[in-house]
């Protein structure tokens, strides 16, 4: 009697713990971005829809994987940010967040994630801090950020003759990153910085800025901004006459969305630092199209929104060979120990910083005259290799990085 009892009790015991297994396989996603404001074309419902492409495309369903995606907006506060991703990671049982443009949102969040150990991949924000002096075990800073935009359009504008330098840099976390970076890189290329000033995120009205940049007769007036207030400076700048006068507008971020925003006749000769563009190869290009014949707006995808689909399809990989999404650190762990290998972004690594390491690429934005239909706007200028294009190790002052 007591060995049938014990039969019993044991099956039932692996029984339970089967449907266990069966019911943690299950991932939640929470794709959080600016959806209404300035960076809503960088990331926003296109970010969802990278999310959602990226699950279709992993063949995780299939293997019994159970996956949601859900949305918020932070609406570039901080604050808001926090309570989403507290809300989220304890209340909607979220196992990884993606996208966060704005680096002081992505700040904030990052704490979160590592007190929760959950999975945070960042694709939208940029600053290099998130691989600095804030890394964290459980987060990965795919795409790009303030060391390569640095790194790539600041030292290629000041070696080809631009060594003074003027910035106009959005006041938060982000602007302060890129300036500080591009500062670097700047004087390492043997410039110097000659004047600064910092305007609200979300300005409409640049005049007075520009009149600064203008004034200090600086070779290159670097914007140290992105989205919405980087296409009006880049306006206010055209109406301004600044390019006529000898002056050159360094996009220190520039997005696919905002060349398409400005257009060619004011964007053109316009030069910056990505690490995608739609049109660079087969791969890229068939998941363009798909990508935009899902958005509303028919907008292709800017490497923000590509980064979220490639780290994910990554963070599946890991999460399927581990069996569970639950332990946050361990999966980012995984992350690293594997090897990279997607359609957009090629083959590449995951240091032990949470640096995504892929190349990046010096881009310049097409006369219209060099256009030859919708969306081709840039022109490669240089290829930045992988080992090159971000912050070297032997710099980095994360506390995961061995000395």
């Amino acid at each position: 009697m007591r060995t049938s009892i014990a039969v019993t009790a044991l099956a039932a015991a692996l029984a339970w713990a089967g449907s266990a297994a069966a019911q943690n396989k299950t991932i939640k996603i929470g794709s959080l971005s600016d959806q209404s404001s300035l960076y809503a074309d960088i990331g926003g419902p296109g970010s969802t829809l990278a999310a959602q492409m990226a699950v279709e495309d992993s063949g995780m369903t299939a293997k019994g994987w159970k996956i949601d995606v859900i949305s918020a907006d932070h609406q570039n506060k901080p604050d808001v940010g926090v309570s989403i991703a507290r809300q989220w990671f304890d209340v909607e049982k979220v196992d990884v967040i993606v996208d966060v443009p704005n680096s002081g949102v992505a700040l904030a969040v990052n704490n979160v994630v590592k007190e929760k150990n959950k999975v945070f991949l960042n694709s939208g924000a940029g600053t290099s801090d998130l691989t600095g002096k804030a890394c964290t075990p459980n987060t990965i800073h795919w795409t790009y950020d303030t060391y390569a935009l640095a790194n790539g359009t600041g030292t290629a504008l000041t070696k080809s003759g631009g060594d003074t330098w003027f910035f106009l840099t959005a006041d938060y976390a982000f602007g302060a990153a890129l300036e500080r970076d591009t500062t670097n890189a700047v004087t390492k290329a043997g410039g110097k910085v000659v004047g600064t000033v910092r305007h609200p995120l979300n300005s409409p009205d640049f005049s007075s800025f520009l009149l600064q940049a203008q004034t200090s007769k600086a070779k290159v007036i670097g914007l140290a901004n992105a989205g919405g207030d980087t296409t009006n400076a880049v306006k206010q700048a055209s109406e301004f006459g600044i390019t006529q006068g000898g002056q050159t507008l360094a996009a220190l971020l520039l997005f696919i969305s905002d060349v398409h925003a400005l257009g060619l006749n004011a964007a053109q000769g316009l030069t910056f630092t990505e690490t995608f563009y739609w049109d660079m190869n087969d791969q890229t290009r068939a998941f363009a199209k798909k990508f935009a014949s899902k958005m509303k707006n028919g907008n292709m995808p800017t490497m923000v929104q590509a980064g979220v689909y490639s780290a994910l399809l990554h963070y599946f990989k890991a999460v399927d060979a581990l069996g569970s999404a639950e332990d946050g650190a361990k999966v980012v762990a995984k992350m690293k120990e594997m090897p990279t290998d997607d359609p957009l972004f090629g083959k590449g690594t995951i240091r032990e910083d949470g640096r995504k390491i892929h190349p990046a690429y010096l881009f310049q934005v097409k006369k219209p005259s060099e256009s030859k239909g919708p969306w081709d706007y840039y022109i490669t200028k240089a290829t930045i290799p992988a080992d090159q294009a971000f912050r070297p190790l032997s710099e980095s002052e994360c506390p995961l990085v061995k000395k």
